[in-house]
């Protein structure tokens, strides 16, 4: 896989790689940091623990590790956060070659915090179908899986971050079909992230009966989506 992929610089500095078999970067071109801050850990972490700020512990699930470049950002919040318990699975049926990962600037752009260059060392050379203990309060399952291959085994997840390939390029993930399975693994009161905003995504995620929100999008795309499983009213009547 590595002859098929390149890093590129993108508009905040950071990097991002390029498929070339596919034509397609991994992140936007305008900014990959900032991307991902923007629609997966604003919109999406930070969202779902200002819902829910008594809450000890979060179970996350990726779809697509790809560079590691959310779960280091996950991994930076969770060590602003030590009291909150960080359960994070992610799934990458293509992973990237380790030596392209080491050559990544993502821990030298957060701040030369050597604790987070470690941990990116890490999470792309652990083993994977393994589980970690990154930090005290963070545990990794990483799992070379497709999504179709993968199975929940009936966990649920509090937050998803929906990050494979963009819809032209990868429809096979983004149909109802798949939609439906990831919404399955959403707890009540859990959250879907994307930084896609196709009308038919939004459109099959009402269908499988979530609240769903268009919100501005990071530098370069206008919007993204956010959906939610509602919590059950406390006040419901029983019969």
């Amino acid at each position: 896989m590595s002859s098929q992929i390149r890093i590129i610089d993108t508009g905040d500095g950071s990097h991002s790689l390029l498929n070339l078999a596919m034509d397609e970067t991994y992140h936007s071109r305008h900014g990959a940091l900032r991307e991902s801050r923007h629609v997966f850990i604003r919109h999406g972490l930070q969202h779902w623990q200002q819902l829910h700020p008594r809450a000890n512990d979060i179970h996350i699930f990726e779809m697509g590790m790809g560079t590691g470049l959310n779960l280091i950002l996950t991994l930076q919040e969770a060590l602003l956060k030590p009291s909150i318990t960080y359960h994070y699975t992610t799934i990458e049926a293509f992973p990237l070659d380790s030596a392209v990962a080491q050559q990544l600037n993502y821990p030298e752009l957060l701040g030369q915090n050597e604790r987070l260059n470690s941990l990116f060392k890490e999470i792309h050379l652990c083993s994977w179908n393994e589980v970690y203990q990154l930090l005290p309060n963070f545990e990794l399952h990483k799992l070379h899986s497709s999504l179709e291959g993968f199975d929940a085994d009936d966990q649920t997840f509090d937050l998803v971050y929906y990050d494979a390939f963009a819809p032209n390029k990868q429809a096979a993930l983004w149909t109802l079909e798949v939609m439906q399975k990831v919404s399955s693994m959403l707890r009540s009161g859990g959250v879907f992230v994307t930084y896609s905003a196709k009308g038919q995504l939004k459109r099959d995620l009402k269908s499988l009966g979530l609240t769903v929100e268009t919100l501005t999008g990071p530098p370069g795309k206008a919007e993204m989506v956010r959906a939610s499983r509602n919590e059950p009213s406390s006040f419901s009547v029983h019969h």
